[in-house]
């Protein structure tokens, strides 16, 4: 009996003293900078001329802003600020600056500024990789997605009228700096557009029109006053539905075990087009389909799932869906889910449901040195509609295996953007998932980000952490030491002598 519980605890021993997990409290917050009630900034740059592009092609704005700066101070600077109203700041979503001229140093520094009080413009600080030298000019390019900017008008439409939304902004950037020269170029889905204001702001037509291309300018604007607007509002046909997702929440289970990747994403959608004037016709939506006619209701959503991705699921609020397709992919072509919800999803109209695949988690993980492991993913998925899908918050979480150490995570920074604002922007934090047979549970890093769009498709997550073989073990080890100590509970009760005998 000793040797056998000598064994036992020797393996208990091994078991909890293998390694540890990170601390679960370690947490990041959007880096931010708090300004007086009265900030205004030095005006120490002047904008030489900004042409500001804005496409409405998809069911949210889409703007890109280049910027010639020129630095009027008598000393080197590099902190620039980028102004918006209050009521459109917090709609500002994967914004990203670069230098026109170095677009491969990748994005500069952008910080979240707040002013201390009720204020009607807020800021963003972009920070130069080096000071701009006085008289010097830097070229800037900023894009920058504006969520729930289109509203419906009329706000209710028969089930078969064709929908159409309103986009207003400012024929003058709200820059903090004096504008030289500048205008502004919209794009839109088709070429009906009922409605656009006009300006006198300069000589001849404005805007001028080239098919579904409205530009508004070139305006002279070296005599007024930074932080001027001058309103302007158009009226489009936008037969699509205009899909918002209130909350995304994506789970990426790693197995070093099983050798999968397992996903689950959950979803609760809203369709923010325009709501129906009257009682939805099931007739009337049959019609519609035979004859293929363009609707803002959600018909099915298209998602292509990455080379090798298998057992997929969906499920709603009631259970399984039986109406998806799956169609399989091969090793080198993506698969693709058709997602069919229950009912159409017209304006005004929610609806909430889970999907999930497995893939081989050697496609995503590499080992980089003896304890070191080099995890890369999607940052987002999601469907794939030419409508777009517009996020207002997204919290990805990745589960690693028990007993993962020293995380750290970065996201991939191309050439060009790819939908995600800077690591400062992104909120992180560390903690512990239990789920079945764990001991400690396993270290799971969870990323929230607010205002994003499905640009944010290609981007790409690194996490790097480190995982030895005896953490890999803790969970066989503990389970056989369980195994063990019931068997040996069992023999000792076994052996115990309840006989009744004479004296």
């Amino acid at each position: 009996m000793r040797p056998f519980a000598t064994v036992v605890t020797a393996l208990c021993g091994l078991v909890l003293s293998s390694s540890s997990i990170v601390c679960a409290d370690s947490t990041s917050h959007p880096s931010q900078v708090l300004l007086p009630a009265d900030f205004k900034p030095p005006q120490v740059f002047k904008n030489v001329n900004l042409v500001r592009n804005t496409n409405l092609e998809k069911g949210y704005a889409r703007e890109t802003v280049n910027i010639v700066v020129e630095n009027v101070d008598k000393q080197p600077r590099s902190e620039y600020y980028l102004s918006f109203p209050s009521d459109v700041f917090n709609q500002v979503g994967g914004l990203e600056v670069r230098n026109k001229k170095q677009v491969e140093k990748g994005r500069l520094d952008v910080e979240i500024a707040t002013v201390d009080s009720p204020s009607d413009v807020q800021y963003f600080v972009v920070h130069f990789s080096e000071p701009l030298a006085p008289s010097s000019q830097i070229t800037l390019g900023i894009s920058y997605s504006l969520l729930n900017s289109l509203h419906p008008r009329p706000a209710a439409i028969e089930q078969s009228d064709r929908q159409f939304l309103t986009y207003s902004f400012s024929a003058y950037v709200p820059s903090a700096y004096q504008t030289v020269t500048q205008k502004t170029k919209l794009k839109f889905p088709s070429t009906n557009i009922p409605d656009y204001t006009t300006t006198d702001l300069k000589t001849g037509e404005d805007p001028e029109r080239h098919g579904s291309t409205y530009t508004y300018g070139p305006y002279d604007t070296a005599q007024v006053a930074p932080g001027t607007t001058h309103p302007i509002t158009v009226r489009y046909e936008f037969t699509k539905p205009v899909i918002t997702a209130s909350l995304l929440e994506r789970d990426l289970e790693v197995s070093h075990w099983g050798g999968n990747l397992a996903t689950e994403e959950r979803y609760w959608l809203h369709n923010n087009g325009s709501k129906l004037l009257n009682h939805f016709s099931r007739v009337e939506w049959t019609v519609s389909n035979y004859q293929q006619s363009p609707s803002s209701a959600i018909r099915e959503l298209k998602y292509p799932l990455k080379p090798g991705s298998v057992d997929p699921y969906f499920i709603d609020d009631i259970g399984n869906i039986s109406t998806s397709r799956y169609r399989p992919g091969k090793a080198n072509r993506e698969a693709n889910l058709e997602l069919k919800p229950r009912f159409p999803i017209f304006g005004g109209w929610n609806y909430s449901f889970r999907l999930g695949w497995n893939n081989e988690l050697s496609t995503f993980l590499r080992a980089s040195g003896a304890e070191s492991y080099v995890l890369k993913v999607p940052f987002l998925e999601g469907p794939k509609m030419p409508e777009g899908v517009q996020y207002e918050k997204v919290v990805v979480r990745v589960i690693l295996p028990e007993g993962a150490r020293n995380v750290r995570y970065e996201t991939v920074d191309g050439s060009s953007s790819n939908g995600l604002p800077s690591t400062s922007q992104i909120q992180s934090s560390l903690s512990t998932h239990k789920t079945f047979m764990d001991t400690l549970g396993r270290t799971a890093l969870t990323l929230t980000v607010e205002s994003l769009t499905d640009e944010a498709r290609d981007a790409q997550l690194i996490v790097t952490y480190e995982y030895s073989f005896w953490d890999g073990m803790r969970k066989p080890l503990t389970i056989t030491a369980g195994l063990l100590s019931v068997f040996a509970a069992l023999w000792a009760i076994g052996n115990i002598d309840v006989s009744i005998k004479k004296r």
